[in-house]
């Protein structure tokens, strides 16, 4: 578990690399922090809504470099999510994006995904035989989807397969869990410096 401190500084320095990136700037990379969870290598999201609208959602499952660092490199490119290039959010806008970030726990591949995949704790990863995809955790809990529906879904929408493809054999059906913040959650909320001061 992070410390409000440590989501604190992730949510800082995401949304100081969204502001660099917006203006053009070139941001220096981060120092090293002084905790030492955010020193650990491991996968992440940076997802960023505008009310109830998402406007951008990029990540990794790849735990290389540390936390911090992948942070800002996802911060990054969700300004390049591919589904969002015809209208870009902009440096005017941003005063009105909430940030959210999801730190991810490694991948644990399912046995029987009707049995080893909770909704709303576990998010999934399907990779099968000509595409792969994923859905966070949070996605079960807003959607109101069945566990067949987040399921099916996520081969048809995301992985670019049958609905039911992840009952095929050469499907593999992963499962994580997520440990998700956003600057609403402190008083900073949407449109704050990124600095939120806590509830």
């Amino acid at each position: 578990m992070l410390s409000d401190q440590d989501r604190r500084a992730l949510l800082a320095l995401a949304r100081q690399t969204l502001e660099a990136q917006l203006a053009g700037a070139r941001r220096e990379a981060p120092a090293p922090p002084a905790s030492p969870a955010l020193r650990q290598p491991c996968g992440c999201f940076v997802s960023l809504h505008r009310g109830r609208q998402l406007r951008g959602c990029i990540g990794t499952f790849q735990a290389h470099t540390p936390l911090l660092g992948t942070v800002a490199q996802m911060a990054s490119a969700v300004l390049r999510d591919p589904r969002f290039l015809d209208c870009p959010v902009t440096a005017g806008e941003l005063a009105h994006i909430d940030i959210e970030i999801s730190v991810l726990t490694p991948l644990e591949k399912t046995a029987d995904p009707m049995k080893d995949v909770e909704l709303g704790r576990h998010g999934i990863c399907i990779e099968g035989p000509y595409g792969s995809g994923c859905f966070l955790p949070q996605v079960a809990t807003e959607t109101g989807w069945s566990l067949e529906e987040f399921l099916g879904r996520c081969c048809a929408h995301k992985a670019g397969l049958p609905p039911d493809a992840w009952k095929w054999p050469e499907t593999a059906v992963y499962r994580f869990e997520a440990e998700v913040f956003s600057e609403k959650d402190f008083a900073a909320g949407p449109g704050g410096s990124g600095q939120p001061t806590g509830k």
